[in-house]
């Protein structure tokens, strides 16, 4: 039992006895009774005071003490006792509080593990965690949690990874897979190798940050203190005219029983505390209450782009093709190449292929020039895959491979060229693309109030350029060192609260110099997490909004249950020094106020009204959704190779691929667009709520089927010879019109998809 609960039991026992005995008329019994109620809170609060007045704290403790000893003194026992009952339940009910706010933070404490199963020699081995070296091959088995940060080598693993990232849905890591120290294996046992020890690993890096988080005091709080400064003697004043003006020492008691304690110390720490913990289970740790404080004042946002407005990894974004070879023939010969090969770029190839459901083939006599390209042959064919130089070596370059260069510069992208059969034939364009969820995160970052966004990274001034004009972004700042991102930082603290959002080394003094940091955690750098306030441990930017929201709403609720509750005391101050408010009444009405104001901190932990409207899909569904786009995406890409090689080859041949094209549209696109509209858009809607919340996008269903008619109409007044100089230009805009809509289209459904992606 709690000193706290021991507290309440005897003001409790001692209030009931002593009022049961003076009702049975034993005077004497009755006042030792309350005497037992009373004395233990005084002394622990008058301990309490002198601790804290030797370190330097003050409060309104005080106020316990002085209103307790003068019911003694006032023979007004039943006060006193009422006093110091109220006292103790309020301290109960505070430290409930808090334990439910923490209650999100201390579940990643729970789950530390202590032990792992090591192989030695023939055996397993159970040794504590700290003991585990990179390299040591280690069993999980089901149910267990991952020790260390590793590698999975036994074939595949599911895990749930909801005690990191929030997310309920279990992961499936295939072997070679990286795998996070603090995930639960949720399915068979499964070997893997340790890449780090215990404390480097994740978990006990972010286990570190939430107990730095659990020790803090926000500023608020603290300015919160200074207050119950000036409140004790503001209240001590009022008693004390209360008692010159009527003469009558009583009042001047019940004005100091009706401002204690005062509400001002129980509400801020609560709602900041309580938003603490709601960000936590929204995948978002802050690492003390001061950043959270501090966060709810921001004003300016500055991002690095590498990994934080992008996926930070390459994908590929379009197939060129220079010969009649089609272009998921190019992706599946490069692919199946590409498995020999260790190198980045290769794996991303890789899944690619296997993404767009391409069937890889073995790959055999593989050569590769680490860095450069690889070699062998695929069902037959040579192959070569790698950069210009690599691939000119084993095929004869040409004029085609200088235009994709020159696209691929303006793009900011990469090229993977391919040559079959020593012909270059196609080139992979790999570019780190925008995160689905960025435009959204950023437009839902402004309407939280955030008022300047500014993109600063090392990348080329090009590449940023592009990225910061699609996001709208109101300043660039590229080719920037770790120094400058510092003074870029510094330059603009210069005008408002900032915050600097980074997952990367380079990023660590930039989230250090910021007035919060903010570290991309799933997958950044140990550096950015340990110099950043704030940790995002779900790899997605828009938890940063909802934290930004929560923050601004733990601070208001803060500040409204503190002004309330001090207007309350008041007002209740006001009527004891009147003489409307005896000492008994007076405790019991401060007590309410507490209730009161503790409840309404409270409700820091839950959404706002209106925070997260609608019902949101399921996370299979929207895989399939998202899948059923990648399989269309390479023919809407098509559109443009085809539009851009019309005049350059044959007409009949420009016929036959104009044919197929038309084919394409109208079985699979146009049914796929209708069966959207009519069966997939008004669950949506149904979902989202509103009046019609999809009209835009219904919208462009009805003009992607409109430019596929003309299209189908144009193909069909065509002449058996091929198009003809007219023919070419229209088609040509047909293509290029409806591919630009079909891209906008399905990024803007990706979009939606991932804001309404549910937690399970």
């Amino acid at each position: 039992m709690s000193l706290d609960i021991a507290l309440m039991v005897l003001g409790a026992a001692g209030l009931a006895m002593g009022l049961g005995l003076r009702f049975a008329g034993e005077e004497t019994l009755a006042q030792l009774a309350l005497y037992v109620a009373i004395v233990p809170s005084l002394v622990v609060l008058a301990a309490k005071s002198v601790r804290d007045a030797l370190r330097g704290r003050g409060g309104v403790d005080v106020l316990a003490i002085v209103a307790m000893l003068g019911a003694v003194v006032l023979d007004e026992l039943v006060a006193g006792a009422v006093i110091a009952l109220m006292y103790a339940s309020g301290r109960s009910l505070e430290g409930h509080a808090r334990r439910r706010a923490r209650r999100a933070l201390t579940r990643l404490l729970e789950g530390v593990p202590t032990l792992a199963h090591r192989y030695d020699g023939d055996g397993l081995t159970d040794v504590a965690v700290d003991r585990v070296r990179p390299g040591d091959r280690l069993m999980v088995p089901t149910g267990e949690v991952v020790a260390v940060d590793g590698m999975i080598v036994s074939g595949s693993a599911v895990v749930d990874e909801s005690a990191l990232t929030g997310e309920a849905l279990p992961v499936r890591i295939d072997g070679g897979g990286p795998v996070s120290s603090g995930a639960v294996n949720s399915g068979p046992p499964f070997d893997m190798v340790a890449a780090k020890g215990s404390v480097d690993s994740a978990y006990h890096r972010i286990v570190r940050l939430v107990e730095g988080a659990q020790a803090s005091k926000a500023p608020f709080v603290r300015l919160a203190d200074r207050y119950a400064l000036l409140f004790v003697p503001v209240a001590l004043a009022v008693a004390a005219a209360a008692w010159l003006i009527s003469g009558d020492p009583v009042r001047a008691l019940a004005v100091v029983v009706v401002a204690t304690p005062c509400p001002l110390l129980l509400a801020a720490p609560v709602a900041i505390i309580s938003g603490i913990a709601r960000a936590a289970r929204r995948g978002v740790l802050v690492k003390d209450a001061g950043a959270l404080e501090t966060l709810a004042r921001a004003r300016v946002l500055l991002f690095d782009k590498t990994g934080t407005l992008t996926t930070g990894s390459a994908r590929l974004v379009r197939i060129e093709t220079a010969a009649e070879r089609d272009a998921g023939e190019v992706l599946r010969l490069a692919a199946s190449l590409e498995q020999a090969s260790p190198h980045v770029m290769a794996k991303a190839i890789v899944a690619a292929g296997r993404e767009r459901g391409a069937a890889l083939a073995l790959p055999r006599g593989v050569r590769e020039a680490p860095g450069a390209g690889i070699a062998g042959e695929v069902d037959g064919h040579q192959i070569a895959v790698g950069g210009h130089g690599f691939v000119s070596s084993h095929a004869q370059d040409t004029p085609w491979a200088q235009r994709v260069l020159q696209r691929a510069s303006w793009e900011g992208a990469g090229v993977v060229f391919v040559a079959v059969d020593g012909v270059l034939t196609g080139a992979l364009l790999m570019a780190d693309e925008v995160r689905v969820e960025t435009p959204a995160a950023l437009r839902k970052l402004r309407r939280a109030g955030i008022r300047r966004v500014v993109m600063v990274t090392g990348d080329r001034a090009d590449v940023a350029e592009s990225v910061g004009a699609a996001l709208g972004v109101d300043a660039v700042l590229a080719e920037r060192s770790p120094e400058d991102k510092v003074d870029a930082v510094a330059s603009e603290r210069l005008a408002d609260v900032t915050v600097m959002v980074g997952d990367g080394v380079n990023d660590a003094p930039a989230l250090a110099a910021a007035d919060v940091g903010v570290a991309m955690g799933a997958r950044g750098s140990g550096a950015s997490a340990e110099a950043g306030d704030v940790v995002l441990l779900v790899d997605r930017l828009d938890r940063l909004a909802e934290a930004l929201q929560i923050a601004r709403r733990s601070r208001a609720i803060a500040t409204q249950s503190v002004v309330a509750g001090m207007g309350l005391s008041f007002v209740g101050m006001g009527a004891a020094a009147f003489g409307y408010l005896p000492p008994v009444a007076g405790a019991i009405a401060q007590e309410v106020i507490d209730v009161v104001v503790i409840l309404n901190a409270l409700r820091a932990l839950g959404a706002a009204p209106g925070e997260r409207p609608g019902q949101p899909l399921p996370g299979a569904m929207i895989e399939g959704l998202l899948a059923e786009h990648r399989r269309l995406a390479p023919t809407v890409e098509r559109l443009f190779t085809v539009a851009d090689r019309l005049d350059t080859v044959a007409p009949g041949d420009a016929r036959r691929d104009l044919a197929a094209l038309d084919t394409w549209l109208r079985e699979h696109l146009v049914p796929h667009e209708a069966h959207d509209d009519r069966a997939l858009y008004p669950e949506l809607a149904q979902r989202l709520g509103g009046d019609d919340p999809l009209a835009s996008l219904s919208r462009a269903h009805r003009e992607i089927i409109h430019l596929a008619r003309r299209y189908q109409h144009r193909i069909e007044t065509l002449p058996e010879t091929g198009p003809g100089e007219e023919d070419v230009r229209e088609l040509r805009r047909l293509l290029y019109g409806l591919g630009a809509v079909l891209r906008l289209h399905m990024a803007q459904e990706e979009e939606l998809f991932e804001m309404m992606r549910g937690e399970g």
